[in-house]
């Protein structure tokens, strides 16, 4: 089972309601592809700033390792592991752009795959939509009072009564 995270695209001009065909599931875990390719990956999601921060540090980091004097091999580790954050992390990534564009969410759904998890949430979307508010519940009565009954040894569970010998 995937766990996905919904988002609601900001409202158009002249829209009462948001388009449910516009709607983001974002899976939470790994992403292959971003592992592969992470800036073919932040490309294709129109990931811009994350794409050039992505590039700057890469670039940067690879330098730094070539004019220290570090091997190919210990370059190309390094690589492969910032690879394997960007795989890691491309779900975080991805909320964090379309947060910054203002896109709101909504709710998270369960489901083994985005044909499944579409259904559910946005049968949990209607119904929560059609019902009318619910009642302010009054305030709880208070206890009644328990009258307390004197232990009749010197232990009250597993504490020793104050006082009592050791």
């Amino acid at each position: 089972m995937s766990i996905y995270t919904v988002y609601e695209p900001p409202l158009r001009a002249g829209k009462a309601a948001p388009d449910p065909e516009r709607f983001v599931f974002v899976r939470d875990g790994f992403y292959f592809w971003a592992f592969i390719a992470a800036w073919l990956w932040l490309l294709w999601h129109r990931m811009w700033l994350v794409l050039l921060i992505y590039v700057v540090v890469a670039v940067g980091v690879e330098y730094a390792l070539y004019f220290g004097g570090v091997n190919p091999a210990g370059i190309a580790l390094v690589e492969l592991l910032l690879s394997l954050l960007i795989g890691i992390e491309a779900s975080t990534l991805r909320r964090f752009t379309l947060e910054r564009r203002g896109w709101r969410n909504v709710g998270v759904v369960v489901g083994d795959d985005r044909e499944a998890a579409e259904p559910r949430f946005f049968n949990a979307w209607v119904d929560a939509a059609g019902k009318p508010a619910a009642p302010i519940a009054a305030a709880p009565a208070p206890a009644t009072s328990v009258p307390r009954v004197a232990p009749t040894s010197g232990i009250v569970g597993l504490f020793p009564e104050p006082g009592a010998s050791r």
